[in-house]
């Protein structure tokens, strides 16, 4: 099946309007830089990372951006609550950001445009619809008429009075109608000197929508291939943003609109304005950055994505199987999973068993992502490849006496596992080695000594006859000694090679 992508424009699936090898432009709406960054700021990043990652694997070359709104209503008041000026918040604000998406394997941006950089092509392009007709200056604001776009709403596919219903609009007795929007606000006295600049109405500053118009224009061209966000930005930002941008270049604005679902607590959406937001630095110091990513990739895009610490422990707990699978993979082949190279598109071919199961499911895989990027499937794709391989070790008795082709087909499975996670932005490095504190030295010894106190306990057990009360006493210690150690988070695994154990 050829890519087919869903359009919020059409409300429909369909062929990705691109060939292998053209050049595709994506734009993705990013923060507003007053407060550190949260979890919900970085679902979109993740994702449209991910889409990036797969049509690149396809064969496009793909550009992507994410702007940074550092000029803003919320920027000067909390830069005033705070003492500082707003460029100097702005900046803070933005190196965080920087720092969580690395920190979550988010490497596909090509470009962070800020508003800032792009006043001149904001007055101009302003200019340009005063010019013809779809935009008026009002007492040193300049708003865009709503009544000169004949398919204003199109993007929500309702018309601008039930729009202006409950939506974020100002009110404001300059406009002609009430769902005009502003393309420049004029300078409010007491507003410190930075956030003012220069225009032919006045010193002020752009509107919200515009920003985002002339700072995709200008890195990606007139009309974008895809468009994408927040589906809290359908109404009125993206509205807006493609009423203005195909008024003033009479140009398709976006092939593609790709709206992510939000993050829900329980039942209510995680947002600023409820109060319910987790802090990125924080929710990093009880959950790794690969749980975080696995999370936000677990469920389609399109749909609420369900946050709570349970689920976070959960995600984690499943990781914890790869993890143990890529420990395995190296003590058998001798080789670190994480510095296997990538597959390419070819067929996938085996000589074993697992010619008959991994094609097979690398095929889904891309099924899956070749129908409107479904990263829920594609992740459960991964888990079924996990037992896959597990099993064939374990049949093959890859443990204790490998076989050459056995080895051969096991590290064919490993490197298709590599290639498709990589597609998800997932196991992008060894996770970080857990400590029980301490000396680590130390640790490690007792630990060593528990182990072969359990494994004499064990031995002895198994020398008694079925009945023998004191055979159930040993295996009943053992037990124990596997929960207590359970307790205070260390696994222990029993294998033909012997037992390992692993904090997690």
């Amino acid at each position: 099946m050829p890519l087919q992508v869903y359009s919020t424009l059409t409300r429909k699936k369909e062929p990705f309007p691109r060939k292998p090898g053209e050049q595709v432009s994506m734009y993705v709406c990013g923060p507003t830089v007053y407060k550190s960054s949260h979890i919900g700021h970085m679902v979109g990043p993740v994702i449209f990372d991910t889409v990036k990652r797969y049509l690149t694997y396809l064969g496009y070359p793909v550009k992507l951006v994410i702007n940074i709104t550092d000029v803003d209503d919320k920027l000067i008041k909390r830069a005033g609550e705070l003492g500082t000026t707003v460029p100097a918040l702005a900046e803070k604000m933005t190196a965080d950001y920087f720092d969580c998406l690395k920190k979550l394997n988010v490497t596909g941006v090509d470009h962070f445009p800020r508003a800032t950089e792009h006043i001149a092509g904001m007055v101009e392009m302003i200019s340009t619809l005063i010019q013809k007709g779809h935009a008026y200056p009002a007492g040193g604001d300049v708003y865009f008429d709503v009544s000169k776009d004949p398919d204003y709403g199109k993007l929500c596919n309702r018309d601008p009075k039930q729009l202006e219903a409950g939506a974020r609009i100002e009110v404001s007795d300059k406009k002609r109608n009430p769902g005009d929007f502003a393309l420049w606000k004029s300078a409010k006295p007491g507003e410190p000197a930075e956030v003012q600049f220069e225009s032919p109405w006045g010193r002020g500053r752009p509107g919200w929508h515009i920003e985002c118009s002339v700072m995709a224009r200008k890195l990606l061209g007139d009309t974008l291939d895809i468009h994408g966000g927040g589906l809290d930005l359908q109404f009125p930002h993206h509205e807006n943003e493609l009423a203005q941008s195909e008024s003033a270049t009479g140009k398709e604005f976006a092939r593609v609109w790709m709206h992510n679902g939000l993050l829900k607590m329980g039942t209510a959406k995680m947002a600023g304005s409820v109060g319910n937001v987790v802090n990125i630095a924080d929710l990093l110091q009880r959950h790794s950055p690969e749980t975080v990513r696995m999370l936000l990739l677990s469920t389609h895009y399109r749909s609420p994505i369900e946050y709570s610490d349970d689920r976070l422990i959960e995600v984690a707990k499943s990781l914890q199987g790869f993890y143990r699978l890529f420990e395995r993979f190296e003590r058998i082949a001798g080789e670190s999973f994480y510095e296997l190279g990538e597959l390419s598109q070819t067929k996938v071919e085996f000589a074993g068993p697992l010619n008959k199961s991994v094609p097979a499911l690398f095929i889904r895989f891309r099924e899956f992502m070749d129908d409107d990027f479904n990263t829920g499937g594609a992740v459960g794709v991964l888990f079924e490849l996990l037992s896959v391989l597990n099993r064939f070790a374990d049949e093959a008795k890859l443990d204790t006496s490998p076989r050459t082709e056995d080895v051969t087909d096991f590290r064919g499975g490993m490197h298709v596992i590599r290639s498709l996670s990589s597609i998800l932005g997932l196991f992008w490095a060894p996770p970080a080695k857990a400590s029980l504190g301490g000396d680590d030295k130390l640790v490690g010894g007792l630990m060593q000594l528990v182990i072969e106190l359990r494994n004499n306990l064990r031995a002895e057990a198994k020398k008694l006859g079925k009945d023998d009360p004191t055979k159930k006493m040993l295996f009943a210690q053992t037990d124990l000694i596997r929960q207590r150690l359970g307790e205070v988070g260390v696994s222990l695994e029993d294998r033909p090679a012997g037992t390992t154990w692993r904090v997690g």
